[in-house]
């Protein structure tokens, strides 16, 4: 079970149902991957919700990371969810919204 305390949120990607988590090392990696210079850059760029196939891929890759799992971006990409492109958006946002505390109903997609 996720702990959402802790920024935690499971998903089903890939055909099973995986945690993630933006720990302090996934963020890091995702600030230097967007050239964000700081968190707050890093959560505005977030906020503006014009994220790109490969944002996604980013931070769900990160989110993954973060929790332990050993999976290349490219291999993310690879991966499928259900509900196309939006199974992917509604997991990037409820990964970002359990990292810097928004309360998000349905924070655990399926």
């Amino acid at each position: 079970m996720p702990n959402l305390h802790r920024g935690e949120i499971e998903a089903e990607i890939g055909g099973a149902r995986r945690r993630l988590v933006l720990t302090l090392g996934a963020l890091a990696e995702l600030e230097a991957a967007f050239g964000a210079d700081d968190l707050v850059a890093l959560a505005e760029r977030f906020g503006r919700g014009r994220l790109s196939a490969r944002d996604l891929v980013r931070i769900i890759g990160a989110g993954l990371r973060g929790a332990g799992e050993a999976v290349t971006d490219e291999e993310v990409a690879r991966m499928e969810v259900a509900g196309g492109a939006a199974g992917y958006v509604r997991i990037a946002a409820a990964l970002v919204a359990a990292t810097f505390g928004a309360e998000e109903e349905g924070a655990n997609p399926p």
